[in-house]
């Protein structure tokens, strides 16, 4: 039945209900106070026009009923109350006389026929969908909540009007006034302490964390709880991915190791950004990547013009492409480009072709050990691809040029660093006033990305254990996937041309902590999954950093986002020194690449792979360990 069909049958209901709740007033009424066969006419007529007129203008015909809300329920009432006080005062003002009694009852017949037949056409639905689905599902999971406020409020009310494999059976919160007390007819039964005895005595199968906001230390206690009482446990999904389809309602989100660590969901100026991305092309590179592919979804949300998805992996730019086309289908142009940064005639021919606004250059070698047993391949791609991506978009005139940096580009010992930092210098060094702006963002590691030790840690658990850490002592950096994108899009954004940007990475994690709360997450403890220390590999740090001392500077331009004093290094010098590295042997590469990043840093002590082996970083002060 068409959405238009729908709207004449409720036109014609509600004018047909309020036309027998007249008659039947009518009748009623007649034999007690004879009313004038023009009187009732008149407030009949005028009661039916003035509702239809309300009822359009606030769209009551458009509504699906079947979902009828208490709003919808209010403004029902509100059309109908208006419409007939409207059509009294009209009576009087015409007639003189009017006989009230008529229109209260007429009114309270209207009421109930129609805001009545809305809920019940509503609880039929909900009663018929419930007969039907149900029988699919077989066994429902006994479910205990954990929070009894807003967020789960929400959760409890959504469930209830949809048909899952969810029981709930009752819901804990530490506040006290909430004891004993029913929401959405269940009953609060006690405390997060009491959740091993429940599980007990309610046979709990499941428990599912309701509040949004809870602190790492508040997760972490619960952990413990459903450990001890060895009871699956998991927490309600975000609305942002019930509302972008990702999870639906019934649909539980793991909880992560993010929630542990506690980073906090960074602001975006969506202004700010809507100004340089709305309506643009950009182009990013590495878009297949774990970094490159969020910051496509991000940049998808300021709808623009045109997406170029540019990438070396056909299947990894595959799915990207796929993922967004769905998603933004007939809203942006997303073409997708198989391309080699390293094919320096290949990457100017895209950029000339398409003519982007801003490029967001994401396409990088990152795993540490592999880039030491690979220098050559590390210059290639790592400098020559950005050297190829920023002078292509210079010749191209593109409005601004964004390098995803790494802060392993401080200090580097090790060959993937000290590319990076050669390719900051190359990506500043090619800033000219009125010409393409670039920029380079640093950051540390990122929860979820591919090399993350997040995942390895999760396969060895999956294999029995043990699970292994290079250094007891070692730190990182840590940020989520989308908190990265979010920010590298937001120094885009900033940048006047010519600086390195510095995301706060907060304070740096233990990789020991981290891998001890992985274990708590499986649902083990250290004892049944052992953790052990195997030696640091090839070019790794115990500490990483995020400035070098000549860059240090309290310059902050956004929240977590900072601004670091480049150093004055001429680009001609740069330049002459990359085209050095073609003839060298892969161990002079190493060598010559390490010191050219680090001479920079003239009072900085660059380790040795073998000195960090000995622990020379054990008693670095806290200073040099953090950044700012």
């Amino acid at each position: 039945m068409s959405r238009k069909f729908k709207k004449i049958i409720l036109i014609g209901y509600d004018s047909f209900a309020i036309i027998v709740s007249s008659i039947f007033a009518y009748i009623f009424l007649d034999p007690y106070i004879g009313l004038p066969v023009s009187s009732f006419l008149l407030t009949v007529g005028m009661s039916l026009v003035l509702y239809l007129i309300l009822a359009a203008y606030f769209k009551l015909f458009s509504k699906i009923n079947r979902y009828t809300s208490i709003r919808e329920a209010v403004a029902i009432v509100a059309c109908i109350t208006v419409a007939f006080f409207l059509a009294a005062l009209f009576s009087v003002a015409l007639m003189q006389v009017v006989s009230f009694r008529f229109v209260l009852l007429t009114y309270i017949f209207s009421l109930a026929g129609i805001a009545g037949s809305r809920v019940l056409w509503r609880i039929y639905n909900e009663h018929h969908y419930r007969k039907i689905h149900g029988r699919s599902i077989e066994k429902q999971k006994r479910t205990l909540i954990v929070g009894a406020g807003n967020g789960g409020s929400v959760f409890i009310r959504s469930l209830k009007r949809n048909i899952s494999d969810v029981k709930v059976i009752g819901i804990v919160d530490d506040d006290g006034s909430k004891q004993k007390m029913l929401l959405y007819d269940i009953p609060v039964l006690g405390q997060i302490e009491d959740i091993p005895e429940l599980v007990k005595k309610q046979q709990i199968e499941q428990i599912t964390i309701a509040i949004p906001s809870l602190a790492p230390s508040e997760y972490e206690r619960i952990l413990d709880l459903c450990n001890e009482a060895d009871v699956e446990v998991n927490q309600m999904p975000s609305i942002e991915d019930v509302l972008e389809g990702k999870l639906s309602v019934s649909q539980f989100r793991e909880i992560d190791v993010v929630d542990l660590l506690g980073r906090d969901e960074v602001q975006l100026d969506m202004q700010q950004i809507s100004t340089k991305l709305t309506g643009k092309t950009i182009l990013v590179s590495g878009a297949g990547g774990s970094i490159g592919s969020e910051i496509c979804r991000q940049i998808a949300k300021f709808s623009p013009a045109k997406l170029i998805l540019l990438g070396h992996g056909e299947n990894s730019i595959y799915l990207i492409d796929k993922e967004l086309s769905n998603l933004y289908r007939n809203k942006i142009e997303i073409t997708p480009v198989i391309a080699d940064i390293q094919d320096r005639e290949r990457i100017f021919q895209v950029m000339e072709e398409h003519k982007p606004d801003r490029v967001y250059h994401a396409a990088a070698h990152k795993h540490v050990p592999m880039m030491e047993y690979n220098p050559r391949e590390a210059v290639k791609n790592n400098i020559y691809g950005t050297k190829n991506m920023a002078e292509a978009a210079k010749a191209a005139n593109v409005g601004s040029f964004v390098m995803i940096s790494t802060d392993k580009a401080v200090n580097p010992p090790n060959v993937m660093g000290a590319t990076k930092r050669v390719a900051e210098m190359i990506v500043t060094g090619l800033n000219e006033p009125g010409k393409t702006k670039f920029a380079a963002v640093r950051f540390g590691n990122v929860l979820g990305s591919r090399g993350s030790v997040v995942p390895l840690f999760k396969e060895q658990i999956r294999n029995g254990g043990p699970v292994t850490v290079t250094d007891f002592r070692m730190t990182r950096y840590f940020m989520t996937i989308p908190e990265a994108s979010r920010l590298v899009i937001q120094a885009g954004a900033l940048a006047q041309g010519g600086e390195i940007f510095i995301l706060d990475m907060g304070e740096p994690v233990k990789i020991y902590d981290l891998a001890k709360k992985v274990v708590k997450l499986s649902g083990f403890t250290e004892i049944e999954i052992q953790i052990s220390e195997t030696g640091i590999r090839p070019g790794e740090k115990l500490y990483e950093e995020l400035l070098v001392d000549s860059e240090q500077t309290d310059q902050q331009v956004y929240e977590k986002i900072f601004v670091g004093k480049v150093t004055d290094i001429s680009l001609a010098n740069v330049m002459e020194f990359v085209h050095t590295l073609e003839e060298c042997s892969s161990k002079e590469l190493k060598e010559r690449l390490i010191g050219f990043a680090n001479k920079e840093a003239k009072n900085a002590v660059v380790p040795t792979i073998q000195e960090e082996e000995k622990g020379v970083y054990a008693d670095v002060p806290e200073s040099v360990q953090t950044s700012y």
